[in-house]
């Protein structure tokens, strides 16, 4: 699921844009997110505004035929763990049906000890699996500040915590970036 597609083009690509252009199966930018809005809010709040619905078991059955269909089945949280897709079904809802380990993403700066181990908590309260916190745009030379975060994240948190360092806006440059965090090592268990 996409939104925010009325909002003009930057650098970078749209999420399912890039996803499309480094799928091994093949999928179209449509493939990946069947469910796109224009407006640059929450999903539940842009599908009222376009008239429409998310039916969340619809959603589900979306993510499984898509998985099915690929290596592995990537969900973005569109917003955050807590963010509605529907009046009463949220992105944590839409990962414990769909069964689905969790790596969180966060940004490496002021606020973010709160932010990540709120999400760490949410979802752990939920039963989800959390493998991993990635601190992104990870600085070249990380400060105190930004040490310190991954450091206290890992210890309360009781996860892994890496940095992902800002990367060009194409697939290839992501693609190098990732693989300098321990994915397979997260999400093989």
């Amino acid at each position: 699921m996409v939104t925010g597609l009325d909002e003009p083009a930057t650098d970078w690509p749209r999420d399912h844009d890039l996803l499309a252009s480094v799928a091994t199966a093949g999928q179209s930018a449509d493939e990946v997110s069947p469910v796109r809005f224009g407006p640059p809010v929450s999903p539940h709040h842009a599908a009222e505004l376009a008239g429409t619905a998310i039916e969340p078991l619809d959603l589900a059955r979306l993510a499984r035929e898509r998985g099915a269909k690929a290596d592995a089945l990537v969900c973005e949280g569109v917003g955050g763990l807590l963010v509605p897709l529907a009046p009463a079904y949220q992105v944590r809802d839409l990962a414990i049906e769909l069964e689905l380990p969790l790596v969180i993403a966060a940004r490496p700066g002021l606020g973010t000890i709160n932010h990540s181990l709120l999400t760490v908590e949410a979802a752990r309260v939920a039963g989800l699996d959390v493998r991993a916190v990635v601190l992104t745009p990870w600085p070249e030379s990380p400060g105190d500040l930004e040490l310190s975060n991954m450091r206290t994240i890992e210890a309360i948190g009781r996860v892994a915590v890496a940095g992902l360092p800002e990367t060009a806006p194409d697939a290839r440059s992501l693609a190098g970036a990732a693989q300098r965090l321990p994915l397979t090592d997260w999400l093989a268990r």
